[in-house]
C-alpha cells in the first residue's frame, strides 16, 4: 500500500518535514502545496535529487485533488513574519490561511489524518476542526511534542544520559503557559526530582524559551519540528500506537492542548496523566489561556 502524505506550506518548516520524510523513507508519495507554486516545484526537484542516495518517492505539486487518497495531510503554512516571541500573535494571519486552504481541501475526497504544525498550534487546531467538522480524533496538532524533546535534551545533558532515556512530558499550550510535568519525568524508573544536580526551574524556562532563542538566531525553527512532525507521521502510517504529547482534544475542558495521546492510523486518542495538585493548577491555567484566545477570536470574527 502506498503511503501518501500531503504538506500544505513548504517554507522553512514544511520543506524540512518533507526532507525528514524522504530521508527516513517514511512515505512513498508526497504532495507539496504552497502559495508560491515555483517554490513548491523547486523543493520537489531538490528532494528528488536525493532519491539515488535515499529512498524512492514520487512528488506531486500544487494539486489538491492529489490529496484525495492521502493518508496524512500536514498544515505547515504560516505567517510571513515568524520571529515573534508570543505564538498567539500569529493568529490573525494564520486564520486567513485557513480561509484559503480548508475550502480547497474539503472539496477533495481526503479522509485521512490532519496534523497541524502552524502556530498557535492548539488554537489553530481548534479552528481547523470547527470549520471542517471532522472527527476530533482525526484532527490534532504537534503540540508539546517538540517541547518535550527539548526538555529531554536538557535533562539528559545535566544527567549525562541520552535524551531518549528520559521519560516524561511537557504539557499544556505550545506556548508561554506550557509546563514540565515533573511528576511524569524519570530516568531508569527514578524520578528526576530525586537528582540534586537538576535545576527544574532553569530547565523549564529554557525549554519554554528554546524556540524563541532559535528564532532570534536563524529566523525560524525547522530541524526540530521537521523531525518531530515526521515522527508523528510515521506513527500514523505504521499504526504504531505510540504515546506522544500532541495537541489532542481534551473532552473534559473542550480544548485542544498538549497531552499524551495514543497515535496511530485512526488519529490521536487522548490519555490523561496523573498530575499532582500544582501541575493540575498549571494545566488549568494553560487551558484558560487557550480558551481565552479562542473566545476572543471567535467574538471578533462574529462582530
Amino acid at each position: 500500500m502506498t503511503r501518501k502524505v500531503g504538506i500544505i506550506g513548504v517554507g522553512n518548516v514544511g520543506s524540512q518535514v518533507a526532507f525528514s520524510l524522504c530521508t527516513q523513507g517514511i512515505c512513498d508519495s508526497l504532495v507539496l502545496i504552497d502559495k508560491n507554486a515555483k517554490k513548491a516545484q523547486s523543493e520537489a526537484f531538490d528532494l528528488l535529487d536525493m532519491v539515488a542516495y535515499t529512498h524512492p518517492v514520487s512528488i506531486t505539486t500544487q494539486d489538491y485533488e492529489a490529496l484525495d487518497d492521502a493518508d496524512v495531510v500536514i498544515l505547515a503554512a504560516g505567517p510571513e513574519m515568524m520571529a515573534q516571541e508570543d505564538r498567539l500573535s500569529e493568529l490573525d494571519e494564520t486564520l486567513a490561511i485557513l480561509d484559503d486552504v480548508l475550502p480547497k481541501l474539503m472539496h477533495t475526497a481526503f479522509r485521512g489524518i490532519f496534523v497541524v504544525i502552524t502556530n498557535p498550534c492548539d488554537v489553530v487546531t481548534h479552528f481547523v476542526q470547527e470549520r471542517t467538522g471532522w472527527d476530533k480524533q482525526r484532527v490534532f496538532g504537534t503540540g508539546t511534542a517538540l517541547d518535550t524533546a527539548r526538555m529531554k535534551r536538557m535533562v539528559g545533558s545535566v544527567l549525562h544520559v541520552s535524551p531518549s532515556s528520559v521519560e516524561g512530558f511537557v504539557l499544556g499550550e505550545h506556548g508561554d503557559s506550557q509546563f514540565v510535568a515533573w511528576s511524569t519525568v524519570s530516568v531508569a524508573g527514578k524520578a528526576v526530582t530525586d537528582f540534586a544536580v537538576l535545576d527544574g526551574d532553569k530547565i523549564e524556562q529554557e525549554t519554554r524559551d528554546a524556540g524563541w532563542a532559535i528564532l532570534q538566531g536563524k529566523g525560524c525553527t525547522s530541524f526540530g519540528i521537521g523531525t518531530t512532525a515526521a515522527m508523528v507521521t510515521q506513527a500514523i502510517l505504521t499504526n504504531e500506537q505510540r504515546i506522544i504529547p500532541v495537541s489532542t482534544f481534551d473532552a473534559k475542558t473542550g480544548v485542544y492542548i498538549g497531552l499524551p495521546a495514543l497515535v496511530g492510523r485512526d488519529g490521536a486518542t487522548t490519555y490523561y496523566p496523573k498530575l499532582n495538585s500544582a501541575e493540575k493548577e498549571r494545566y488549568d491555567a494553560s487551558v484558560a489561556v487557550i480558551k481565552h484566545a479562542i473566545e476572543s477570536k471567535s467574538t471578533k470574527l462574529k462582530s
